[in-house]
């Protein structure tokens, strides 16, 4: 049995920042040694902000984003084309398409896809939102920016039967050779994507 070298105040640091995605416990106990020592420059000002985010981030009601306030600041941007929206499995996906800025539209979050197997049917995600904003018109686009796993495209075949009957066009991204990629690298199913994808020039 490993002996305890260290207080049970930074074994629980330790064992809640393990917890993070894409921290185990070897990179758990090297950002809690971190924090330590940058104690007032690191820990402090971090503890503040994480107790801020606590009380004040909430969950957008209409799109289900996250900020500070609800609606969030993407919802109340008078300068996006709100008849557009593009449909995103979590949050990250959201600020990816921002961080591109390629469209200057409405985003709805799922919150995951659908997963049979592990539990996750419709009424786990956002979808009744989604079907919701589009039926009270004003939508001219949906936009299906789903992943192309199994589950992002059952997901995507999900909402485009159940949009099915509303005057709204469907679109999803193309999926494909990403730019400055090699055909030599790139697996089959990528390529028979991008060749079911083909646009004419």
């Amino acid at each position: 049995m490993a002996k305890r070298v260290t207080g049970h105040e930074i074994e629980k640091l330790i064992q809640l920042l393990a917890k993070v995605p894409g921290l185990g416990p070897r990179s758990a106990r090297r950002a809690a040694l971190h924090l330590i020592k940058k104690r007032d420059q690191l820990m402090g000002p971090l503890a503040t902000a994480m107790a801020e985010a606590h009380q004040k981030v909430k969950i957008c009601s209409c799109c289900g984003n996250i900020d500070t306030a609800d609606p969030c600041t993407v919802c109340t941007d008078e300068r996006r084309d709100h008849a557009v929206i593009i449909v995103v499995e979590d949050v990250s996906d959201l600020w990816a398409l921002e961080r591109a800025a390629a469209m200057n539209t409405a985003y709805h979050v799922l919150g995951g896809v659908l997963s049979p197997l592990n539990g996750v049917g419709p009424d786990d995600l956002n979808i009744k939102g989604l079907i919701d904003r589009v039926a009270r018109g004003g939508i001219r686009e949906v936009i299906l920016a789903v992943n192309a796993t199994v589950e992002g495209q059952t997901t995507a075949h999900y909402i485009t039967d159940h949009l099915a009957g509303l005057e709204v066009k469907i679109t999803r991204l193309a999926h494909g050779v990403p730019v400055g990629g090699e055909l030599d690298y790139l697996d089959e199913g990528t390529l028979s994507a991008a060749l079911r994808a083909r646009t004419t020039i």
